[in-house]
């Protein structure tokens, strides 16, 4: 690897570690499609996406975990029901390989999920006060009395069965796209359970821990992790990491869906154009596929670190506190 690479990759896991530690999701929903756009094989992309999830996480869960920004037993709960997941996706991506299918079921499902769930974070980040439908959908989730049922930060009672189903879901499409699942679980916490943002952040990282451990196993067995990439994409997110999740308690909840929905979308748009560009060999659609992942991934950093800086100084009345606030 060239030095120029490894000065990128530690670049790009300085801002992917803000975002993690952020958002709470251990970045390999950028990092898999940033692969997959870069031209690495399918399955190296999912396996090098799952191990900086487990890298990422451990720093990130350490500091929420001092914000007070964990459910323990949330956490256990979709944690053992994503590792058995896991495993399925695994073997999912395996047959689908073994079809000649893997890279254009892979780069179609991210586009699907990417844009669905951004769509509709999007949507509640954009609502006046509390949106009706993710109220709705929670209070009709809790009020299913499936036991055994347990008691969450926040005051929030649901069905044990219920968030292990969600976690046996996330797991399966976490094995089969290599992601740590915090961008499909985090939503799910919040919108699906009523968990809290901040708490559904903290926790997802925590359980990010265990289930990217796992899954970077199941692939570096196999051969299918980068290591060199990995280690330099750490390299930069560890100190990445530690101010995103510093900064999580200085901005507003729905400039955090905001964000995230952003990103979401950005990597939705550009796994699409990259497909699109090499079925029909038209090259600025690769570079287009390239710039929407690495440009999106500075910008969002850039306003969350705006935001909290604002945010710090009490100062909105300069220009770019007044950007960042819309």
């Amino acid at each position: 690897m060239s030095l120029l690479l490894v000065g990128f990759f530690v670049g790009f896991g300085l801002l992917i570690g803000i975002l993690f530690g952020f958002f709470g999701m251990g970045g390999s929903f950028l990092v898999t499609p940033a692969l997959l756009v870069m031209g690495y094989p399918s399955r190296v992309a999912v396996g090098s996406g799952l191990a900086f999830v487990f890298g990422t996480s451990v720093i990130g869960a350490l500091r929420h975990r001092d914000h007070g920004h964990v459910d323990y037993k949330l956490a256990v709960i979709t944690t053992v029901a994503m590792t058995l997941g896991i495993e399925a996706g695994k073997r999912v991506v395996d047959a689908l390989h073994a079809a000649g299918n893997a890279d254009l079921v892979i780069s179609v499902a991210y586009v699907g999920l990417l844009a669905t769930v951004g769509l509709f974070t999007l949507r509640d980040a954009r609502a006046t006060g509390t949106s009706s439908t993710s109220v709705d959908l929670s209070e009709r989730v809790q009020a299913l009395e499936i036991p055994p049922m347990v008691t969450l930060r926040g005051d929030v009672r649901v069905s044990a069965s219920i968030i292990f189903g969600i976690g046996l879901v996330v797991g399966i499409l976490s094995g089969l796209l290599g992601v740590g699942g915090g961008f499909l679980l985090m939503p799910a916490m919040m919108y699906g359970l009523g968990v809290p943002a901040a708490i559904a952040v903290g926790t997802d990282i925590l359980q990010i821990t265990i289930s990217g451990a796992f899954g970077a196993f199941v692939y570096a067995r196999d051969g299918f992790v980068a290591i060199p990439v990995v280690a330099t994409l750490l390299a930069g997110s560890a100190l990445g990491a530690r101010i995103g999740a510093g900064v999580s308690n200085l901005v507003d909840e729905d400039d955090i869906k905001g964000y995230f929905a952003t990103m979401l979308l950005a990597g939705s748009v550009a796994v699409a154009a990259k497909r699109v560009g090499t079925a029909l060999d038209i090259g600025v659609l690769n570079t287009v596929s390239i710039v929407l992942i690495f440009g999106a991934t500075v910008v969002v950093s850039g306003a969350i670190l705006l935001a909290a800086v604002c945010e710090l100084r009490d100062d909105n009345t300069g220009f770019w506190c007044r950007l960042s606030a819309t």
